[in-house]
């Protein structure tokens, strides 16, 4: 693995932590699964076990969209905290960002676009 492979192993861990540190911040429990894969300009984070207690016994009873429908919600106030923590890590500007989610199997997605990267 060379320097820079090492590099990104560590940014991807580090953005990992983040995003479960900020859904655990707003939603009372964090993911028990992540992973951040980086690309040239993206960063794509999917989350698994996701869903608190009362988000699965509503899921669980045929409210599925009522749970999306508020994740969709706390997602959209999480936009800065989750932006704020990969530009951080990546030390550049993230351009778009885009999350989801999904009942069954209980995963999520927070993509981030970057802003194109100086070549020399």
């Amino acid at each position: 693995m060379d320097a820079n492979e090492a590099g990104r192993g560590s940014q991807s861990l580090a953005i990992s932590n983040a995003v479960v540190k900020v859904l655990r911040e707003y939603t009372g429990r964090g993911p028990t699964r992540a992973r951040a894969t980086i690309g040239r300009d993206e960063v794509m984070v999917v989350v698994g076990d996701t869903m608190t207690k009362g988000e699965r016994k509503l899921a669980d009873n045929g409210r599925a969209e009522h749970v999306l429908r508020t994740r969709h919600e706390v997602q959209k106030i999480m936009r800065d905290a989750l932006c704020a923590e990969v530009e951080r890590i990546m030390e550049r500007k993230v351009i778009a960002f885009m999350s989801d989610n999904h009942v069954d199997p209980d995963m999520g997605v927070e993509a981030f676009v970057l802003e194109r990267a100086e070549t020399s």
